[in-house]
């Protein structure tokens, strides 16, 4: 090709190679998605601060490749709707890479969109198991997937609670009803009674007919799967019927919004499956990034999905400085086959299998206590227990 030409292009710059001859001081656009508003926006404003805090200590620092970072902030409201349309002004923006969503049902559209333009892809939180198996090659996730947290939930009920007939409630969101019907086939493998399996409407404020109905089925245990707004309801609406249920709640109720909405009575003794929290994990980088949260917005982050998202973009910001490149195929290319054993902020991440999920697991098992605190419990399934 004639060099006019050649500059010419670069001058245009496609999708194909965008940010491989960017000028020098040409910002790499990096797109977050979550609820900034909504019934999830708790998590998606700390997505931003948790992120927000990452992209400005690069740019103290010289940027990626001596170029800085702008992150590209924009709100899906947890639905599939918006999130398309959000997906779109990504892709309009021009970004590189995108983190998010935060729910399952938000990032899969999403996910359609950014393969089929060439974005990177990284979901800090999205575990529905169905997510990876479409096929992207340029989607990921620093979250675990929905049937490792099953098996855990299931080994907790059985080994910690004792509990042989459980319950398990979802939401029929993506997420939440994948999470229950691996819960339930663990569940049966294990020889537990499935007595109560159903679903709640999410846009509904009054839970008495289903609760009524777990109350009057004797059970040892039930397992919410669904988010932390419906399960503060839950809760706070089994204590007002005077009900005597034992809850254990999916990660997606990890959330310290579900105690204010219930109540520190009324959550009080449940029990939530999640992986571990920022302020319980010992790895240097995890201690030195709540430190840094602390210091910035004078709390430490309230949720994992705070910190994962955070490591979601670090992930990206290594791929970048590893590959001296900012193009999709070729950050995606080394995240499948060289990026290992990298010290991430949640542990050390192993790597990424063929369709983008991330090797191992780590969950722990939680209590709420009665001064409202969501506390590491002291008895946790033995490692082996949580293995298939």
């Amino acid at each position: 090709m004639k060099r006019i030409l050649a500059i010419t292009i670069v001058l245009v710059v496609s999708f194909g190679s965008l940010g491989v001859n960017a000028q020098d001081d040409e910002p790499i656009l990096i797109g977050l998605q979550g609820p900034m508003t909504g019934d999830y926006a708790y998590e998606g404003q700390g997505f931003e601060q948790a992120v927000r805090l990452l992209v400005d200590q690069v740019n103290e620092n010289g940027g990626l490749l001596g170029r800085p970072v702008e992150l590209i902030v924009e709100d899906d409201a947890g639905d599939a709707t918006q999130s398309a349309l959000v997906a779109d002004r990504m892709l309009d923006a021009g970004v590189i890479a995108v983190i998010g969503a935060y729910n399952s049902t938000a990032t899969e559209p999403a996910s359609e969109i950014y393969d089929e333009a060439g974005i990177l892809h990284i979901t800090p939180s999205s575990t529905a198991t169905r997510l990876t198996e479409k096929g992207f090659e340029r989607f990921f996730r620093v979250c675990f997937l929905d049937d490792r947290q099953a098996l855990f939930a299931v080994q907790a009920m059985q080994n910690v609670l004792g509990a042989e007939t459980i319950g398990i409630l979802h939401d029929n969101s993506t997420y939440a009803k994948g999470l229950a019907d691996w819960t339930q086939i663990y569940a049966e493998e294990a020889g537990l009674e499935v007595a109560f399996f159903d679903a709640i409407n999410p846009d509904d404020q009054d839970f008495t007919p289903i609760l009524t109905n777990i109350g009057e089925a004797d059970l040892d245990a039930v397992y919410f799967t669904g988010y932390h707004a419906q399960g503060g309801l839950l809760l706070r609406q089994t204590a007002e019927l005077g009900l005597d249920i034992q809850w254990m709640m999916g990660n997606a109720s990890n959330n310290p919004e579900m105690i204010e909405i219930a109540g520190v009575d009324a959550a009080a003794g449940t029990f939530i499956t999640t992986e571990p929290l920022p302020q319980d994990l010992e790895y240097p980088e995890a201690v030195e990034f709540v430190e840094a949260f602390t210091e910035a917005y004078g709390e430490p982050p309230a949720s994992v999905w705070w910190l994962l998202a955070a490591e979601a973009f670090n992930v990206i910001a290594h791929a970048i400085e590893e590959t001296e490149s900012t193009d999709p195929e070729v950050l995606a290319e080394y995240l499948h086959e060289d990026f290992k054993d990298y010290p991430g902020l949640s542990g050390p991440i192993i790597g990424f299998d063929e369709k983008g999920d991330r090797l191992g697991t780590i969950h722990a098992l939680y209590q709420i206590t009665e001064e409202g605190i969501i506390s590491y419990y002291p008895e946790q399934p033995q490692p082996e227990e949580a293995e298939e």
